[in-house]
């Protein structure tokens, strides 16, 4: 049973989250002393992240009781979208070529493969942790991660109605999807700080991502003025208004395919997850960022429609390190080391396929988490690279979503083979 937290309101639990985001960069700004150094090691969009995971750890807020993860990923996420993909140069967006894709992939196969060889690992040291039988069985439990680290909240969800895993222990595996998905999201964000040492030790060749970070600072440069208020006013009017049209548009297409496809409305079908609400609410979104900039509005860049996208994407970061609590890290031991074999194997795997095709960290980080961390986390990793990328997270999630349910499918199968073993 959780423990009340010492702050139930939401708005001093704001409060709290802006307090730590305003340390971050207050420190991040000094050249030398304590903080300089600290910051060269430690990436700010990390510590934005882990503050607020300390202040949970502490027992004085908590995600389980506050609604603003719902708040930032509904409202400010979509928002963001739209203000980072303004500017977007798409031609150069698909300039960036297959690799992207090759790693994404890569990714998915990574959780496919990993759940059963992590079970069969893990069974040789502790075979009590594979244990269960009907629908208490563990393979059918982490069928669910395999879900959620593939697509998102609406994969898992179809994996828990398709596989009936006994919902009295199901929060043991939710421990286990938030806690590893989150320290692996932590050495991501990690190894952004040290971008250019891993494309060397890669021999990865950037040069189509540094080509369309220069063409988008190059356009910033020339449209750059100061903000009049108007310019304020209209740029959340059309971030926001975006997102209304996002909210009405998910809300009327998850509705129209969940009453007239028995597929999507069947929780049990691979295709259910095309009816989450939260999976259109993002495409749409995208989309009109994307529209909007082939047109006038894209000079609104110069006003600092990234620099607002961007405010948006800390704030979600730091709803999302209040899912984080460092001291429930080992609370269930024998799931918990399933949980980390299985994102050491999708991380390795990763990593040997960009070195042998010679991909960016870009491209590894962004893939990793458009499977892992989904819609609410690719286009946040994507972002820390730089604004102009964000729209590159957000098109591989939208990839995790379409094959999660079916790749989840096959890795559930592959589980419970490798239980029998």
């Amino acid at each position: 049973m959780q423990e009340t937290p010492i702050f139930t309101n939401d708005t001093i639990v704001l409060g709290i989250l802006m307090a730590c985001l305003g340390f971050v960069f207050y420190t991040s700004q000094f050249k030398s002393g304590f903080w300089s150094k600290f910051y060269k090691v430690v990436p700010v969009l990390l510590m934005c992240y882990m503050l607020p995971a300390v202040f949970t750890s502490l027992g004085i807020i908590s995600d389980e009781i506050s609604n603003l993860y719902f708040v930032a990923s509904r409202y400010l996420l979509p928002a963001s979208l739209v203000l980072m993909t303004l500017s977007i140069d798409l031609k150069s967006v698909f300039n960036l070529g297959p690799k992207a894709l090759i790693m994404f992939f890569t990714g998915t196969l990574g959780i496919v493969i990993g759940g059963p060889v992590a079970m069969i690992l893990v069974s040789i040291v502790s075979p009590e942790t594979l244990g269960g039988v009907g629908f208490d069985a563990i393979w059918r439990g982490l069928a669910t991660i395999a879900g959620s680290w593939i697509g998102g909240g609406a994969n898992q969800a179809a994996m828990l109605e398709i596989f009936q895993y006994n919902p009295d222990k199901y929060g043991g595996m939710v421990l286990v999807d938030i806690v590893v998905a989150n320290i692996w999201m932590a050495i991501v964000l990690l190894g952004i700080g040290k971008n250019e040492k891993i494309d060397s030790w890669l021999k990865a060749d950037a040069t189509a991502i540094e080509t369309l970070k220069k063409k988008v600072i190059a356009f910033t440069d020339k449209v750059t003025r100061n903000p009049t208020l108007g310019d304020l006013i209209i740029m959340l009017a059309i971030a926001f208004g975006a997102v209304g049209l996002a909210h009405w548009g998910a809300d009327g297409i998850s509705a129209f395919l969940s009453e007239n496809f028995a597929a999507i409305r069947d929780q049990k079908n691979a295709l259910s997850s095309f009816g989450s609400q939260f999976f259109w609410m993002i495409t749409i979104a995208t989309l009109i960022g994307i529209g909007l900039s082939f047109t006038k509005a894209k000079n609104y860049e110069g006003a600092g429609a990234s620099k607002i996208g961007s405010l948006f994407i800390y704030v979600l970061v730091a709803t999302i390190g209040m899912k984080m609590d460092l001291a429930k890290v080992f609370e269930n031991p024998g799931l918990l080391l399933i949980g980390l074999v299985w994102i050491t194997i999708h991380a390795l795997l990763l990593i040997l396929v960009a070195k042998l095709i010679k991909a960016p960290y870009f491209f590894l980080a962004v893939g990793s988490q458009a499977n892992v961390g989904g819609a609410a986390s690719a286009p946040v990793v994507a972002a820390a690279f730089h604004p102009s990328l964000a729209t590159v997270g957000v098109l591989l999630a939208v990839f995790g979503y379409a094959v999660g349910t079916y790749a989840a499918l096959f890795c559930a199968y592959l589980m419970e083979i490798a239980s029998k073993l």
